[in-house]
């Protein structure tokens, strides 16, 4: 047997050491070029992918406001609306005005894409019912009949009223906000454009009266007909936001609105319930309200701090209003 000498052994470990260094090296160098295929193959590609994400986030963004366009939202301002003035004064020319019935119903504004209460509340009308509507701004009274203005009043509020219950409104148009013309001519105009828009729109008739004596013979005819009275619109007036003196409410009482300071407990017949209401009105006049109530609302009265309607006739000469007696408790529209 031949022997082995020690340099043959580290000869051959040599051999062995330098084979796996060059297999090493071939290793890292292909890791290398598959890492520079990599990066160009990325640096190819990333023009098309950021252009991938921008078209993504144009599309998201669009959804967005198609979506929120398709729901307006509430205003947090109030629509700037004209407002009736009262007074208690015999009317002086009066065939300076045209005259309306007052619906006693709930004030819509239509902006021409959807109708807002008085309050900036938006009303939720079903798409059947405003089919047809302008794109112009209407200022208006969303009415179902003499009587019924519990009814309007609980429908408008409902976030989804039924069908069935829009179907008995009807938005009724009594002037055009953005017409610069003087009121004679926006009714006239009204009346023209608004003819057969829709079946669930209409313009309040407006007439003219010669005298005080005709006046009071139509506003009695009304109160027969259990309406609630007559809105006089100077003809010459041009259309401007808030209380206008140009349009006056003539009923046979007056309400008003008022907060619910406190209660009085009731005496006799009304033992255990409620006596009289303690409230204050907008002119800083506190007083009783001890009529008007049913049983239901004398054993279930208006919290405190609520805000109701009542009826008076005048004023006193201390300008508390005069046989005040409660309406209703005012909802929020």
């Amino acid at each position: 047997m031949a022997s082995t000498s020690c340099a043959d052994e580290y000869g051959v470990e040599q051999e062995i050491g330098l084979g796996l260094l060059r297999g090493a090296q071939d290793v890292q160098t292909n890791v290398e070029k598959q890492l520079q295929g990599a990066m160009a193959m990325f640096t190819i590609r990333l023009p098309s992918l950021i252009a991938s994400l921008i078209v993504a986030c144009l599309f998201i963004t669009n959804y967005s406001f198609a979506t929120s366009a398709e729901i307006p939202p509430n205003n947090t301002d109030k629509p700037s609306i004209q407002l009736a003035s009262t007074t208690t004064q015999p009317m002086v020319n009066i065939s300076g005005y045209l005259v309306s019935e007052k619906l006693d119903g709930v004030r819509g504004y239509w902006d021409g894409k959807a109708m807002y209460s008085r309050s900036g509340r938006l009303i939720n009308l079903p798409a059947w019912f405003i089919e047809g509507f302008p794109e112009f701004p209407l200022d208006g009274e969303l009415w179902i009949e003499r009587g019924t203005f519990e009814q309007v009043s609980a429908t408008v509020r409902k976030t989804k009223a039924s069908d069935a219950e829009w179907a008995k409104v009807r938005f009724w148009v009594f002037d055009l906000p953005d017409d610069p013309n003087i009121f004679e001519l926006r009714y006239y105009r009204a009346t023209k454009v608004l003819q057969g828009v829709s079946p669930f729109l209409a313009v309040i008739r407006q007439y003219t009266l010669s005298s005080n004596q005709a006046l009071d013979s139509q506003l009695q005819g009304i109160i027969a007909d259990n309406g609630e009275g007559l809105m006089l619109h100077k003809k010459t007036a041009l259309y401007k936001a808030g209380r206008s003196k140009d349009i006056v409410k003539l009923k046979p009482f007056y309400d008003a609105e008022a907060v619910v300071v406190a209660h009085t407990s009731g005496k006799g017949k009304f033992s255990g319930m409620l006596g009289a209401l303690v409230v204050k009105n907008e002119q800083g006049k506190v007083f009783n309200l001890g009529s008007g109530f049913t049983q239901e609302q004398r054993l279930d009265p208006p919290k405190i701090g609520s805000q109701v309607t009542y009826k008076y006739y005048g004023l006193t000469q201390k300008g508390t209003p005069r046989f005040a007696s409660f309406l209703r408790v005012r909802q929020s529209q």
